[in-house]
């Protein structure tokens, strides 16, 4: 006598769309976890504890690392958009045929980006031993930014005393006015850069500064 098909078995394709569901719920932890990141780190920066995204976006610690093994896995996912922008500034500048006007705007775009987000900066700029992309975006923007102030000198448009690790000192400075509230921050930082840019302009009767600190890009913060 032929067996009998069982009342209890899966109707064809459950387990296709079992599977589904599952990938579905994956991906909404991955955005949640990554929505909640961004969230944290653009309001305390990016030594927000694991546990505490895990909280915000909803879900647990457990389930955070599975989407992201590491913490630098998280940070560099977290910050993938902002890194392309700030990338592609750098080559737009690189590009631009006035050396003044290419260093301004970047010096302008990246101290913006870096009032708005508490996180950008350091995590742009943190050295990830296990992230090579991160590593090489950090090691193309030192060169960048040389490559500005140096064709920004020889163009006689920065004041010839201007050391590349003075950038870094600005953006220390402009790294405190992230304290404030989001809209005290870009309206404190936009005046902030316009005070500098002014100081940088290379003039006829300027004054010789003290020696520079020549402080490296790693003195922005971020993981050791």
């Amino acid at each position: 006598m032929p067996a009998q098909p069982s009342h209890n078995a899966p109707p064809p394709g459950s387990d296709a769309l079992r599977a589904d569901a599952l990938r579905a719920d994956a991906r909404e932890n991955r955005d949640r976890i990554l929505r909640a990141a961004r969230e944290a780190y653009a309001l305390h920066g990016i030594d927000v504890p694991i546990s505490a995204i895990a909280r915000r976006a909803g879900v647990g610690v457990a389930t955070l690392y599975r989407r992201f093994p590491t913490r630098a896995s998280l940070i560099t996912e977290a910050f993938t958009e902002q890194l392309a922008e700030c990338a592609g500034v750098l080559d737009e500048a690189l590009e631009e045929p006035d050396p003044w006007r290419a260093f301004c705007r970047v010096f302008t775009k990246v101290c913006a980006m870096q009032a708005a987000d508490r996180g950008f900066t350091h995590a742009f700029l943190a050295r990830f031993p296990d992230e090579p992309s991160y590593a090489g975006e950090r090691d193309r923007a030192e060169e960048g930014l040389a490559l500005l102030v140096r064709r920004a000198k020889e163009a006689g448009a920065l004041r010839p005393d201007f050391d590349v690790s003075d950038v870094v000192l600005a953006l220390l400075a402009n790294n405190g006015v992230a304290n404030s509230t989001q809209a005290e921050s870009a309206a404190a930082s936009r005046r902030l850069v316009g005070y500098l840019l002014e100081s940088f302009r290379a003039r006829p009767d300027i004054k010789q500064l003290p020696p520079p600190a020549r402080l490296g890009l790693d003195r922005l913060g971020g993981p050791e």
